[in-house]
């Protein structure tokens, strides 16, 4: 639509006459008459009281269609706003799961922890070890592993005691050594089979 249907549409839309337009705009009636006959156009001046008259912006009174690419914008800026969360979501999902995945194993190096024997440099194949002693017609089994378990299982109290003492994590050969000594030292011989 050019810019003469256009004063004369929005003169018409608020009920004024030429001459009453003519007169706050500070012109003559047929000035008017000829901006809308689209013969001569209004200079800026002239403009911008037209279009606070009627209470339009400049833009729309000239035809330039601004809302279109305000509009656009005001899309772009949602979309790009869109991506932004879900990126921002999809970080937080993964930061989150690597958390949860650092903490699971954490609380399993807790839990399955054990302690490493100060001689680490020196771990025996010997997995298991068992020892048969006899003391006084009575026969003592004595079970033996790499990992630190040991049993036994008809040892009184006070025997089983001492001998748990001599466990050796991870180092079965001076675990069987010191057990073997303990028995020497009652002049008791032990049979030694592993395995």
């Amino acid at each position: 639509m050019g810019l003469g249907k256009k004063i004369t549409d929005l003169r018409k839309e608020i009920k004024m006459s030429q001459e009453e337009l003519a007169e706050k705009v500070g012109v003559a009636r047929q000035t008017i008459s000829k901006w809308e006959l689209e013969e001569t156009s209004p200079d800026i001046k002239q403009a911008q009281e037209l279009s606070r008259i009627f209470n339009i912006s400049l833009d729309e009174l000239v035809g330039n269609e601004i809302n279109n690419i305000v509009v656009e914008k005001i899309s772009n800026t949602e979309k790009l706003a869109g991506m932004i969360i879900k990126i921002l979501k999809g970080a937080g999902i993964v930061l989150i799961a690597m958390i949860v995945i650092e903490m699971v194993v954490l609380i399993s190096a807790i839990i399955f922890y054990r302690p490493v024997s100060k001689n680490v440099d020196r771990i025996d194949t010997i997995e298991r070890a068992e020892l048969t002693c006899r003391v006084d017609n009575e026969k003592y089994v004595i079970e033996i592993e790499s990992n630190g378990l040991f049993n036994c299982k008809n040892c009184e109290k006070e025997m089983n005691d001492d001998l748990e003492e001599l466990i050796e994590f991870n180092d079965i050969t001076a675990t069987k050594n010191k057990i073997m000594e303990y028995f020497e030292d009652s002049k008791i011989n032990c049979e030694l089979k592993e395995y």
